[in-house]
């Protein structure tokens, strides 16, 4: 698994030139799951319930382990998948992408239609805004009074905030640490409290 990987900073739409009288819109969403990618979807659907085909593909998870794409009506391979390719070859995950086409009268062919959903894709992801995402790991890090200044220095010079704690009668705070630093934190902390320290993710 990537520790970064590159997803949309924002919803962006775009739309191409007409081809051949047919219009080609774009939406391209973040997305941090399946059940939110199908909500953009519905809500795309019923801003342009007017449209001849939602030609549509998503891909979720830090290494982009889940995906899925649809023609919508569209001959086979010839919409979704042209998407999806796209959306790889941009290097992006958690997002989904609609193409809405409106028929304008002269059909494109197979051929055709992949150039038109892959290109109408391709452009809209070469304008969009791009963030990135550090992958992250929630560690539990659990340890006596005495040791809560050695931990909390830790934790401060790696600009690490608590997201849970519980003072009982020891300390637990829970922190998101980036995937690569969880070995690094963890020896830290055990060196800086003569393991009296355990973190665990």
């Amino acid at each position: 698994m990537a520790a970064t990987y590159r997803t949309l900073a924002q919803r962006f739409r775009f739309e191409i030139d007409p081809v051949k009288g047919s219009r080609f819109l774009t939406t391209a969403a973040p997305a941090a799951s399946e059940e939110e990618a199908r909500a953009i979807l519905d809500g795309v659907r019923a801003e342009f319930p007017n449209a001849t085909h939602h030609c549509w593909a998503l891909r979720i998870g830090p290494g982009g382990e889940v995906f899925r794409s649809s023609d919508d009506g569209e001959p086979g391979g010839s919409a979704g998948r042209p998407i999806l390719a796209q959306i790889e070859g941009h290097g992006l995950t958690d997002v989904i992408v609609v193409v809405t086409r409106w028929f304008g009268g002269t059909k494109l062919g197979v051929g055709g239609l992949i150039r038109a959903y892959g290109g109408a894709c391709g452009r809209t992801l070469d304008r969009a805004p791009l963030r990135t995402v550090v992958v992250t790991v929630r560690v539990r890090i659990e340890y006596p009074y005495d040791c809560s200044g050695a931990v909390e220095g830790v934790l401060r010079s790696r600009g690490l905030e608590p997201v849970a704690s519980e003072y009982g009668e020891e300390v637990w705070v829970e922190v998101l640490v980036p995937e690569d630093e969880v070995a690094a934190v963890s020896r830290e902390l055990a060196d800086k409290t003569a393991g009296r320290v355990q973190a665990r993710s």
